[in-house]
């Protein structure tokens, strides 16, 4: 009854009487305890709001009286667990020495969502930290919620650190989700579960109440099944926050309604250009790449192809070591505002909870991540501040800067990445992907979204739209077009591995 429907949907079937909020969350709790329980489930939600059947009489009441709030009433949406609410749910980023943490207000966002009436119906697993703990890791593993599988095969990656997020939409867990994303972690698990993941420029939604890793390149982002739902919940996240400086020109740059940018010929008159640079050597996902382009050239979009994007691959070292400093500082900084029952308050805390606990916490994996930043200084140290310059500049003024204004490009085209690898325990995270779509633009602070863009032995692989800062809206219309001209996305069959010809 609830596999694929979406916002628009819900909304008919709620103002009909057909469904009320609670019997819809109901319905997909259901569905949680089938599909995500037990062994054999993805084990995407991480902990279920005990509130929500509460929530939902009210926001049917709501209704009843002919108040309705927007889109979004009495819509069940999940949350990544490192988002603070401040209700009965607790914000852990999946680690044990967060157990039991409860936050002393909502994150902005979260404000943000329940004024727009969205039914909070959980919270979701993720790797732990936002995987900013040990290398190798484990993507989508975290010591208090376990590890999240793909939908697609349970035996591969949901990709990370949003895997409970993309799991839990791809298999109709929830209407939508919200993840976050410092580089990659709303792309990657998205493309790797075939739903539509938007991470928004640095600034556009509000960063206070959710555990850090870089203020530099943090945001919050709408996951979803399709690109009009991403849009519905990217209008109910986005606007300024007195409490994050980033969020000043968002007032100016966002629209009411993004929905207003959905055209179903949006990519005609549009120039494009094509990263083959950045496309990576893989066959099958290069044939998919191809076919895509294809689809791009038959809308009416004008492409340039290829482009070169300055730089790409040259600044991982910067990044790095901007994120090891801006780790140390914002999470002590946000460790601060919990209450004085929280058994960690700084990072040092952590890392010797981490040692202390190690059979529970660091069975597959270390923290040679935290460990490298606790040693870091202040962010008045030259060292930092020639990172970040360094890291802005090959990104922003010599990469993307130069290819959008180079070819007057209103966005860029890759691959978002390849079929999700198998989960290894013992090694921790194979990637064998040789291509690049996520670092240029969270490295730069630049939109970027994803749109299911095939199949590969039944593993989704997506198609990536790099938009300059603030285009959202021009992504969200070339997406929506490129999704309507394919429909390819499809449900899960929760498949125990890849299976040939599917």
């Amino acid at each position: 009854m609830l596999e694929e429907l979406s916002i628009a949907d819900l909304q008919a079937k709620l103002s009909t009487g057909e469904l009320t909020s609670v019997r819809l969350a109901e319905l997909y709790l259901e569905r949680i305890r089938t599909l995500d329980r037990g062994p054999n489930g993805i084990n995407a939600v991480i902990e279920i709001n005990p509130e929500a059947l509460q929530i939902g009489q009210q926001l049917d009441d709501e209704r009843a009286a002919g108040r309705v709030r927007g889109p979004l009433h009495g819509v069940p949406i999940l949350i990544k667990d490192n988002i603070d609410t401040h209700d009965r749910m607790q914000t852990t980023a999946g680690s044990l020495a967060l157990e039991g943490s409860i936050a002393k207000g909502d994150a902005f966002i979260v404000q943000r969502l329940r004024a727009a009436g969205a039914l909070l119906l959980g919270k979701t697993n993720l790797s732990e930290w936002a995987n900013w703990r040990g290398k190798p890791s484990v993507s989508g593993w975290s010591s208090r919620g376990g590890l999240t599988r793909n939908p697609h095969a349970l035996d591969r990656t949901a990709c990370g650190s949003s895997s409970g997020s993309a799991a839990a939409v791809a298999a109709n867990l929830c209407t939508a989700a919200v993840g976050t994303e410092t580089d990659g972690s709303i792309i990657c698990p998205s493309q790797a579960t075939g739903i539509v993941g938007l991470k928004p420029t640095v600034g556009l939604l509000s960063r206070t109440g959710i555990i850090p890793i870089s203020h530099s390149q943090d945001t919050a982002g709408p996951m979803a099944r399709t690109v009009a739902d991403a849009a519905v919940l990217l209008g109910a996240l986005a606007g300024p926050d007195s409490a994050d400086p980033a969020t000043r020109r968002s007032a100016r740059k966002a629209p009411q309604d993004y929905s207003s940018s959905l055209q179903k010929d949006g990519l005609r008159g549009s120039r494009i250009g094509v990263a083959r640079k950045m496309a990576g050597t893989n066959r099958r996902t290069l044939e998919i790449f191809d076919s895509n382009v294809e689809v791009l050239r038959q809308a009416g979009a004008i492409l340039v192809d290829p482009v070169d994007v300055p730089g790409y691959d040259k600044f991982t070292k910067s990044e790095v070591e901007v994120l090891s400093f801006e780790f140390k500082t914002g999470l002590n900084r946000f460790l601060a505002t919990r209450t004085s029952s929280a058994r960690v308050r700084t990072l040092a805390d952590i890392i010797k909870f981490n040692e202390d606990h190690k059979d529970k916490v660091m069975p597959y994996f270390g923290q040679e991540r935290m460990t490298a930043s606790q040693a870091k200084g202040s962010l008045s140290s030259p060292k930092y501040r020639r990172a970040l310059a360094t890291a802005r500049r090959l990104a922003r003024t010599e990469g993307l800067d130069v290819c959008f204004r180079r070819h007057r490009l209103d966005a860029i085209v890759v691959p978002s990445g390849g079929p999700a690898w198998l989960i290894d325990l013992a090694n921790g995270d194979a990637i064998n992907w040789d291509m690049e779509s996520t670092s240029p633009p969270a490295v730069a602070g630049y939109p970027h979204i994803t749109v299911p863009a095939g199949y590969i032995f039944g593993l989704p692989v997506g198609l990536s739209f790099i938009g300059k800062a603030w285009a959202e809206p021009t992504l969200l219309k070339l997406a929506y077009a490129f999704e309507q001209a394919t429909s390819i996305r499809r449900p899960p069959q929760f498949l125990p591995t890849a299976k040939l010809g599917y």
